[in-house]
């Protein structure tokens, strides 16, 4: 899937996600956050100055945040900064709702933010196996925990039993995880007995 299309899935069909900074205590705090804008492939989303969340995003400049609806997840993790202030008024444009929350010139009250630079996933329990694929926005390097088989692997078949979405396969007497299949839930590192499989960062 395209990253333009799985960002339109978290700003049209998700739009409202829940999102993590760090309070002054040093312990995560969250909030919901709808997803205004895509543009430029950057999802756009707003605060307003008088709010903990806007010195958070000014000083720690880094947000997580994910959204689900019907079963289909998106989630993002990397760096924010202020967005052009002139998208202020296409936000209301495309989101009318916000003018009965802020209206008339309230809305000055609010800043833009975008999500410039970081990685993502979508994931989605409908497809069967479930399905899921990482992207990155901006000049990232794609990163993300997973499982893969070594070498010293013999093709037992232990891991192919106890895969809950049949994800791996056997090639000769070597397995292959299908990444976009697989949950992460690590039942063939925790039957290979050949501790074949490993978790990679």
């Amino acid at each position: 899937m395209e990253k333009e299309a799985i960002l339109r899935i978290l700003q049209e069909d998700i739009h409202s996600t829940i999102a993590a900074t760090l309070g002054e205590d040093g312990h995560p705090q969250t909030r919901a956050i709808d997803i205004m804008l895509i543009e430029d492939g950057k999802p756009i989303f707003l605060t307003a100055r008088g709010k903990a969340f806007y010195d958070q995003l000014i000083t720690q400049k880094f947000i997580a945040l994910s959204g689900v609806k019907a079963g289909i997840s998106v989630s993002l993790r990397g760096q924010v900064r202020p967005a052009d202030p002139g998208l202020l008024d296409l936000a209301f444009e495309r989101n009318p709702y916000m003018q009965r929350i802020y209206p008339g010139t309230t809305r000055q009250a609010l800043v833009m933010f975008e999500l410039y630079e970081g990685q993502g996933e979508i994931f989605d329990l409908n497809q069967r196996p479930v399905y899921r694929q990482r992207f990155t926005i901006g000049e990232v390097e794609p990163a993300g925990m997973r499982y893969g088989i070594t070498a010293k692997c013999d093709g037992c078949g232990v891991c192919l039993s106890v895969c809950p979405q049949q994800c791996i396969e056997l090639t000769g007497k070597q397995a292959h995880i299908r990444q976009e299949h697989c949950l992460h839930c690590g039942q063939c590192q925790q039957h290979c007995p050949k501790q074949a499989v490993v978790r990679e960062p």
